[in-house]
């Protein structure tokens, strides 16, 4: 029986609330308690596990695709030898931390953030959660979300022609079966994204035959599952600078790829198609089957671990078919050319589905924000929303290099609000918001773009894919740029002090900065005041490294 809901007046108080318990939110408790000690925090995760998307995921061959120097957290080193992890690991790291810095005493599993409501009047949040056992309510000074950008509940399923006729097993890679045996069955993976390059190596070594089914195909690449250079590292150097060293390196060859990849991408589409063809010794099925028409990193690289989905292929137990489904029928899917594929299983790996801030609903004052009509500050906080930040990774790196950016701002920003006896924080535009927040032409960002904030062309406004600048701009940042405080002693009878959503104002960039992630910008947009020395005196290096 479902208990009676408590009220908002009894809601349980803390400084800071963080939602989510995967590898954002662990790592913002982490750095939290690192900078700041003395906040009260608490986590709110939905699931019933610690991990996450790591938990999430469960379907055969689940594994990173980046390397585990970047994915990993900078203060806690990656001791497995894999540097692309799987799955399980992944998940076991993030509790391991969460054990060791205090983290999972915080926690409160099961507990499903909906909403959440300010209140200008007392400068607190109110934040509504599901339980099994019914609607609670806490409270807190400042919300920082970091329950990432997938939809947890539903992944992207196309409207296929014929489906309901079908009489093998549907699965969708998202709500993997436990019980689902595919030894010997004939397996079609439909998509040639990240998951469907993933899966399809595990499942082709029990299965009679896997083929990948795609209407286009994506640009993939080869690494090492294990690094040699880590291996002598860790044997000549303590386990954190060993980590420190790798993490530099492999950010320093990712976001050198990435910019090799915008500035001369033909040079990169003759590597990647040279990695396919050196496997696969077949030029008409690589020009056919792994040519794609956009450019490199257009959408997201995917990433082979040692070959082996070439490897799958070159035995004859995978295989890639290019063209468009007709119809799904009872034994499998007719395709356009006329071709029928007979399939005991087929696997839906058509990609995800997004929603920001983990689909909840956010009011301030009473009012409902649109998220799709704010601007990105500094890619972490929303224009005119009080007191909250957001967690959000990279498109062309690991995820975890800006979250732990993200969580080493938001103390800095609470420091400073401590200092100086603000309440409240909000953001002010002052730019034009005309671009969208994910720069990628991948299906899945492109299907839910409207649902997130703009960004501007211009500092603080803009959400940047550089990590090297990143890591100094975010790390000396002008805490006060663009920033309306108001004191904690004119909280309540200055409420209006606060600006609102509805009524922040956006002025017109009139000198926009070059629509450019590989140099400073230099007409950064005007401060509202300026930040003292303190705020900014960490050393560069010490900002990429740690």
């Amino acid at each position: 029986m479902t208990q009676p809901t408590d009220s908002p007046g009894a809601a349980e108080h803390r400084d800071v609330i963080i939602v989510g318990a995967g590898l954002s939110g662990v790592g913002a408790a982490c750095r939290l308690q690192q900078e700041l000690p003395g906040k009260d925090y608490l986590i709110l995760e939905g699931r019933e596990n610690i991990g996450g998307t790591w938990d999430l995921f469960r379907y055969p061959g689940i594994r990173s695709d980046s390397d585990m120097f970047t994915l990993a957290y900078p203060f806690k080193p990656w001791r497995n030898r894999k540097s692309i992890a799987d799955g399980d690991s992944i998940r076991d790291y993030i509790a391991e931390a969460a054990r060791e810095y205090g983290v999972t005493e915080r926690i409160r599993f099961g507990s499903r953030v909906v909403g959440a409501s300010w209140d200008s009047a007392t400068a607190r949040w109110t934040v509504e959660v599901t339980t099994a056992q019914g609607t609670r309510h806490y409270s807190c000074s400042f919300l920082f979300m970091c329950s990432g950008y997938y939809d947890y509940d539903r992944g992207h399923q196309p409207e296929f022609a014929g489906r309901e006729d079908y009489a093998g097993t549907w699965v969708h890679p998202q709500f993997w079966p436990e019980d689902l045996d595919h030894t010997g069955k004939r397996i079609v993976v439909i998509g040639s994204g990240a998951t469907a390059v993933t899966l399809i190596p595990s499942l082709a070594g029990d299965a009679e035959h896997v083929t990948m089914l795609q209407r286009s195909p994506s640009y993939l690449t080869v690494l090492p599952s294990t690094d040699p250079v880590a291996d002598r590292l860790r044997r000549f150097l303590p386990a954190r600078l060993a980590h420190r060293l790798l993490r530099l390196q492999y950010v320093t060859l990712t976001q050198a790829f990435y910019q090799l990849a915008r500035r001369r991408p033909e040079r990169v589409k003759k590597v990647l198609r040279g990695l396919a063809l050196r496997f696969l010794q077949d030029e008409s099925y690589v020009d056919e089957h792994f040519t794609p028409s956009y450019e490199p990193w257009d959408q997201r690289l995917c990433v082979i671990p040692e070959g082996d989905f070439f490897t799958a292929i070159n035995k004859g137990t995978a295989s890639v078919i290019t063209d468009h489904i007709d119809r799904i029928t009872e034994r499998g899917i007719r395709l356009r050319s006329g071709t029928e594929l007979e399939a005991d299983v087929i696997v839906s790996a058509t990609g995800l589905s997004l929603k920001p801030l983990g689909g909840m609903t956010i009011h301030v004052d009473g009012e409902q924000v649109d998220i799709g009509k704010t601007v990105t500050y500094r890619g972490l906080m929303l224009s005119g929303v009080p007191n909250l930040a957001f967690c959000i990774g990279y498109v062309n790196a690991s995820w975890t290099l800006r979250a732990d950016l993200v969580a080493r701002y938001v103390p800095r920003l609470l420091g400073l609000m401590d200092r100086e006896q603000y309440a409240v924080a909000t953001p002010v535009p002052a730019v034009s918001p005309d671009r969208p927040l994910l720069d990628l032409q991948s299906g899945y960002v492109q299907r839910s773009a409207h649902l997130f904030p703009r960004q501007g062309r211009r500092e603080p406004w803009r959400l940047r894919q550089n990590f090297f600048l990143d890591a100094i701009g975010l790390g000396r940042a002008d805490l006060r740029q663009d920033m309306s405080f108001t004191p904690a002693s004119a909280v309540g009878a200055r409420s209006a002090a606060v600006t609102k959503p509805s009524v922040a104002g956006i002025a017109v960039d009139r000198a926009p900065a070059p629509d450019s992630d590989t140099a400073p910008d230099s007409d950064t947009a005007p401060a509202a005041a300026t930040a003292p020395a303190t705020d900014t005196d960490t050393p560069a290096l010490q900002e990429v490294t740690s």
